[in-house]
């Protein structure tokens, strides 16, 4: 019996030893073996190893780590695929780590060893991010790195605390009152930053567009998803969560239909779908954690087809912005069959997996008395079809001809692409395929005709508004900023009335200034040259960001955090 997470850090190891065709095949082969090793795992079986006093437990299976397991180790195997033209063995090997480690996540029965690769996901996806190899992908790794860094330090605080009031290592539901209560909370804060909630979620749309093209389709399955499988573990049943996912599910939906950028726009999207399976496991019925699980497997198939068909766009065209693109379609007519597959299956259409997922969460919240919460689930799914169903495909492929040249799709692509449209179809005429391998054994039939038709009547509507008003629906050549205002404007004004206080104190402060000075730059890209000069952040253009010493800035933001935390926990115990 083998975690499937050792297979992909083994393969992560040797690919960047080999080039040209030796390196594709070690990549497609281990990224099989670990599919392999996922079927023969035993269910109820566990792998201990005892660190002195202490037992940790890297390996438990049971039904819920399983279905994770499995969608991770398969999505896997199809970015790799869709990756194989890339000959970066160093970026490979991030991507594998990086999956390697969310599954060992999904398998940790003890609080420690999750804590660990927890972090390792946090550092191997900062290199995935980072490979998007231009100056935007590298200041937005940077502000990645601090977010999770924090997110991780109120997760480790948690832990501590959990364990120093009695608690077992044994990840387990926690109590929301009581003396665990601290734990409850720090631990659910530091998941909630993983699971981009509002308004700890600007990480996502920073980053996630910045990375390759296929380094995208990796980030979109992970971070987020193991999030949720911690919520359902962890939390399930939470009250405040069936709020925030409601939430989520609209807010995610508004920014969406106003970006101009079509990555962005996939970004704020993972905040809106996350948002239905926070509410699920808020619900806390049998039904909705099924639905939870069951949505992030579909999430993670229909999105990672998204991200793989704005990347063919992005790979042909070189344009990434609705306002640039159109008149495509002739030029790409596979590609776009493929991400109509992707469109389809997030819009909740029938005979696709996104409608026999969300289905059941909706359902859920109707089986509960919770109307409020279906109308909000309800108007999410009208934006996602406006959106990805209708703005995208038509701004982008169908739009006014712009005499864009189109260079030809590396076949590994156009595989992976139809391999990932496949399962969204097979799942979704077979939904018994994916509702066998849920946790709770919970019945669904998601093809009555009340389900069909009034998703259908859903999708009418919006499909008729969108021709009626598509010509306020076009983007606009600006930049979106979301809460990250609030660190890019007043707190970099805050901090630059700090450093005009530091310069004051004279030359033996000048080395404190510079590191201050660039720590913030780092985290807020706007430099104090900016400040008060009403220079306008809605400009393409506008890239001021000058790091000298990025290195140096990061040590200085990582300090402040883990002293914060320090200081906190110790007092708290």
């Amino acid at each position: 019996m083998i975690n499937p997470s050792m297979v992909l850090f083994a393969t992560a190891a040797i690919v960047p030893l080999l080039r040209g065709a030796a390196q594709k095949v070690v990549l497609v082969v281990g990224c099989l073996v670990a599919l392999i090793s996922w079927e023969l795992l035993e269910l109820n079986s566990q792998w201990n190893v005892h660190v002195g006093e202490v037992t940790l437990t890297l390996l438990r299976v049971d039904p819920l780590s399983l279905v994770f397991a499995l969608i991770f180790s398969l999505i896997t195997f199809i970015g790799i695929i869709y990756a194989l033209h890339n000959n970066h063995g160093f970026e490979h090997s991030s991507t594998l780590v990086y999956a390697g480690a969310s599954i060992g996540v999904v398998f940790a029965g003890d609080w420690l060893s999750l804590f660990v690769f927890w972090e390792l996901m946090a550092v191997s996806s900062l290199f995935v991010v980072w490979y998007g190899g231009t100056g935007r992908a590298a200041r937005a790794g940077y502000r990645y790195i601090l977010v999770h860094i924090f997110g991780g330090s109120l997760l480790f605080a948690g832990i501590l605390v959990h364990l120093a009031h009695g608690g077992g290592l044994e990840v387990a539901p926690l109590a929301e009152s009581g003396s665990g209560e601290l734990a409850f909370w720090l631990i659910l804060l530091g998941v909630a930053v993983n699971a981009a909630v509002p308004p700890l979620h600007a990480w996502l749309a920073d980053s996630y567009p910045e990375a390759s093209v296929s380094g995208s389709v990796f980030l979109s399955a992970f971070t987020t998803k193991t999030a949720v499988y911690v919520l359902i573990r962890v939390f399930p049943g939470t009250e405040v969560l069936v709020f925030v996912g409601a939430l989520m599910a609209i807010y995610g939906v508004v920014f969406a239909v106003i970006e101009n950028d079509i990555r962005r726009l996939l970004a704020y999207h993972i905040v809106s779908q996350v948002g239905y399976m926070v509410t699920a496991v808020g619900l806390g019925t049998p039904l909705s954690l099924d639905g939870a699980a069951a949505h992030a497997y579909s999430h993670i198939l229909y999105k990672s087809l998204l991200f793989m068909g704005t990347g063919a766009v992005l790979y042909t065209t070189g344009f990434r912005k609705l306002t640039d693109l159109g008149g495509i379609a002739g030029r790409m007519k596979l590609v776009v069959l493929l991400y109509m597959v992707g469109a389809f299956s997030i819009s909740g259409v029938p005979l696709f997996n996104g409608f026999i997922s969300k289905a059941m969460i909706v359902s859920a919240a109707v089986a509960v008395d919770r109307p409020g919460v279906e109308l909000l689930l309800n108007l999410a799914a009208v934006g996602t079809f406006l959106t990805w169903g209708l703005k995208l495909p038509y701004f982008t492929f169908f739009g006014p001809d712009k005499g864009i040249e189109v260079r030809p799709l590396p076949m590994n692509m156009t595989v992976a692409m139809g391999v990932g449209a496949l399962l969204c179809i097979v799942y979704g005429i077979f939904p018994s395929l994916l509702y066998n391998l849920l946790p709770n054994g919970a019945e669904y039939h998601p093809y009555t005709l009340d389900h069909v038709v009034s998703g259908t009547e859903l999708l009418i509507g919006t499909g008729l508004a969108f021709w009626l008003l598509r010509s306020q629906l076009a983007g606009e050549a600006t930049i979106t900023l979301d809460t990250d205002w609030f660190y890019r404007r007043p707190l970099a004004a805050g901090i630059a009335l700090l450093i005009d206080g530091v310069r004051a104190l004279g030359d033996r402060a000048a080395a404190l200034r510079a590191t201050i000075v660039e720590a913030v730059w780092a985290f807020t890209q706007q430099p104090a040259s900016a400040l008060g000069a009403g220079a306008d952040l809605r400009s393409e253009d506008y890239d001021p960001y000058r790091f000298r010493r990025p290195i140096g800035a990061t040590v200085f933001w990582v300090v402040v955090y883990f002293v914060v935390i320090a200081v906190a926990t110790l007092w708290m115990l």
